[in-house]
């Protein structure tokens, strides 16, 4: 038996049916492109999840300041 990858049991034969469909579905070139786009998105999302967690951080230090 294999253990699942991802939530809700998605085995690696789930994964390559998945990834051969979005193959025929978007073809070899386009592929690249969608996966910049998406780095792109993880990396704008990640510098959001940052400065929110500064904002936390330094908020306590606004309030003391009072």
């Amino acid at each position: 038996m294999m253990t699942p990858l991802f939530i809700g049991g998605i085995g690696m034969q789930e994964v390559l049916l998945i990834a051969l469909v979005v193959l025929l579905f978007f073809g070899g070139k386009k592929i690249p492109e969608l996966m910049k786009g998406l780095g792109k998105g993880v990396h704008s999302f990640k510098e959001g999840m940052n400065e929110m967690k500064q904002e936390i951080e330094t908020e306590p230090e606004k309030r003391s300041d009072r």
